[in-house]
């Protein structure tokens, strides 16, 4: 698997975080992602962003081993360039939108775009998301990774609404083209699955995966 050896961080400081005397909770974010921040908030966790911003690489097309590649990626790059105390934990997630057996990254364009969200339209398409929790215990870190899948189906949507919704701009930063909690989560039909795992985090998930590491999250 291959990772960046040279690689640059940024520190996001978010509510209740102090780094003025460095990382002051034992908990990691290392995501940029807004709507991952959200949602750890939401289940009343303490944490630091704290984001990698290297590009990630992935070996194989198979959806659930590519996020589980990217998110022990991230969690890597973020474990292994700081000096973290023990008992630190690395969360590190990513997802992506797959249609026909096919991944679907982020728009190229306004014209990607558009083709993108017409194949999408009136069909079922799957978003997978990777997590890796790393914990560092007697000066190595352990991994615990898993994914899930959530099946998200659409009503048919005209070439017109898809055109205005492209104009916004709002898909433009999003694998697949949209974000479900934004404009385009009027025309969803139906969701099989977490919802959480299709906003980037599958909050349920991962509150189980860590108690069974005998950790909680919430605590």
């Amino acid at each position: 698997m291959a990772v960046r050896e040279r690689v640059y961080y940024s520190m996001l400081k978010i509510e209740g975080t102090d780094f003025s005397g460095g990382i002051m909770n034992n908990i990691i974010l290392a995501s940029a992602s807004p709507r991952r921040k959200d949602l750890l908030k939401l289940a009343g966790v303490r944490f630091t962003v704290l984001p990698a911003t290297g590009e990630e690489q992935i070996s194989t097309d198979i959806p659930w081993e590519a996020v589980e590649q990217l998110s022990l990626q991230k969690a890597q790059m973020v474990a292994k360039s700081h000096s973290l105390e023990e008992g630190t934990l690395v969360i590190g997630a990513d997802t992506i939108v797959v249609y026909q057996g096919k991944i679907l990254g982020k728009p190229k364009d306004a014209e990607d775009a558009v083709r993108t969200l017409l194949d999408l339209q009136g069909n079922t398409h799957q978003v997978y998301t990777g997590v890796t929790v790393l914990k560092k215990q007697e000066c190595q870190w352990i991994p615990n990774t898993f994914w899930e899948c959530t099946d998200v189906t659409f009503y048919p949507v005209s070439p017109e609404e898809i055109q205005a919704y492209v104009e916004t701009g709002e898909p433009m930063d999003k694998a697949g083209s949209y974000g479900i909690q934004g404009t385009f989560g009027i025309y969803v039909k139906e969701i099989r699955g977490d919802y959480n795992n299709v906003i980037g985090l599958p909050l349920g998930r991962l509150l189980y995966e860590t108690k069974k590491m005998g950790i909680n999250l919430r605590g």
